[in-house]
């Protein structure tokens, strides 16, 4: 297939390649509706986000494998996870949380160790559900203030209904296919996962904006050579982002669940954000800027 068949091929049928995103979308909010429904919230929320107890234990020798067997039943939604050595990868200690009271679960705790927990060999933290669920929520605010903000910046810039609304639509799916995505691994949120989703509206954001000024704002070619100059840009913008992602996540996975969350949020939105805008976003502003040439 030569280049003018290539380009007449994509000229066809480039309005099909929305019905893939479109359809994921639709699911994702008809999912999110229902996940809501059924747990209160759109996504699952660890301690720091719920209030409870975490509990730091400076042990070399616990398995924790036998620690969370021991109190699993006594304390249902039990997370625990291991601190490891940056270097070695060998095992320093292990945080516990639950959303049980401290005097609950400490005792617990103490009782399967077989020893007292003191300032030299542990520390714990308890937060109040009120408190919690207050921070939680000027968090979520943020978010949403976040995204605002950025479609008023957009609109402001290009001062077009649809290709402003396309940028919005596509930076939207990404935070709701990500969401979905996040639910769908059963993780459960910290304060840094929803950081993670306050920088995954500005990396969504990015090659919309480079797509949308390109084609709008430098036409110097013809549309599809326009076009494919800013997906060759885009895309290596968006890969390059995904590797240096990846490989974090891949060196620090075992060592740090703050870093861990933040790039498995990252890595996936950046995933949603390849498919959004090149399938989305840019069919819709082909199809726009070829309406007006007609009308013109």
């Amino acid at each position: 297939m030569d280049e003018t068949e290539t380009r007449n091929w994509y000229d066809r049928y480039y309005k099909f390649t929305m019905i893939l995103p479109l359809t994921f979308l639709l699911f994702s909010i008809v999912y999110l509706v229902n996940f809501n429904i059924r747990e209160g919230d759109l996504i699952y929320k660890d301690v720091s986000l719920t209030g409870g107890t975490i509990i730091t234990v400076l042990d070399k020798k616990v398995n924790i494998e036998d620690v969370k067997k021991a109190l699993e039943v006594q304390f249902p939604d039990l997370a625990i996870r291991k601190i490891s050595e940056l270097r070695t990868g060998s095992q320093k200690g292990f945080f516990l949380e639950t959303k049980a009271d401290v005097k609950e679960a400490k005792p617990a705790l103490e009782k399967h160790l077989g020893y007292n927990l003191t300032q030299e060999n542990s520390s714990v933290e308890f937060s109040g559900s009120a408190l919690s669920s207050g921070f939680y929520q000027q968090l979520r605010f943020a978010v949403l203030l976040a995204f605002v903000f950025m479609a008023i910046v957009v609109f402001l810039v290009f001062r077009t209904f649809v290709p402003s609304f396309a940028v919005i639509l596509s930076a939207f799916a990404d935070i709701i296919m990500t969401i979905v995505m996040v639910d769908l691994l059963g993780i459960s949120l910290s304060l840094a996962g929803i950081i993670a989703f306050l920088m995954l509206i500005g990396y969504s954001v990015d090659t919309d904006i480079l797509l949308t000024s390109r084609l709008l704002k430098q036409r110097d070619y013809k549309l599809n050579r326009q076009l494919y100059d800013a997906f060759k840009t885009g895309i290596t913008m968006t890969l390059t982002s995904i590797a240096a992602v990846g490989i974090s996540l891949a060196i620090i996975y075992s060592y740090s669940d703050v870093l861990r969350q933040i790039f498995t949020i990252l890595l996936i939105g950046l995933g949603f954000d390849i498919v959004n805008t090149w399938l989305t976003n840019a069919p819709l502003l082909k199809w726009y800027i070829e309406s007006k040439e007609d009308k013109s």
